[in-house]
């Protein structure tokens, strides 16, 4: 039925969940998973009203990129010893955009979601980024609950 699934992740214990979940779909016709980790760049606004952190803040990002794909890999390597086709990316931004531009532009079918991240407590205040991605994607989403 989907062959292409979009599984954004944020290494929460609900995206293991779902990693879970995804394993199981390839009865179901699914060829080849994108896996997606958005390095959130507003965690890296406030450094820019310090005077000479430039280069901490270079190196704060290229540290949570090396992890950001270990951590991909891993999902990856879990997800082609199943015979998935499996694209790792890591991408800068706001995770909600992001999301939404790799549905359009990497031709998704369905995307594969965690209800909640690692943040629970700003997504009580602020909204968590299921809801958001849920309101204004196009395709299908399948939710997976804590």
């Amino acid at each position: 039925m989907f062959k292409i699934i979009l599984f954004p992740t944020d290494f929460s214990d609900v995206s293991f969940k779902a990693l879970d979940t995804l394993k199981t779909m390839q009865d179901d016709g699914v060829e080849k998973v994108i896996l997606l980790h958005v390095v959130d760049l507003r965690l890296f606004f406030h450094m820019d009203d310090y005077a000479g952190v430039q280069k901490i803040q270079d190196q704060m990002q290229e540290h949570r990129t090396t992890l950001a794909k270990n951590d991909l890999e891993e999902m990856a390597g879990r997800l082609r010893g199943l015979g998935f086709a499996v694209i790792p990316k890591v991408v800068f931004g706001v995770p909600v955009r992001e999301i939404l531009n790799a549905e359009k532009e990497d031709g998704v079918e369905l995307i594969v979601l965690g209800s909640h991240g690692r943040s629970n407590l700003a997504e009580i205040f602020l909204g968590s980024v299921a809801e958001k991605v849920m309101r204004k994607c196009s395709r299908p989403i399948l939710m997976i609950k804590r």
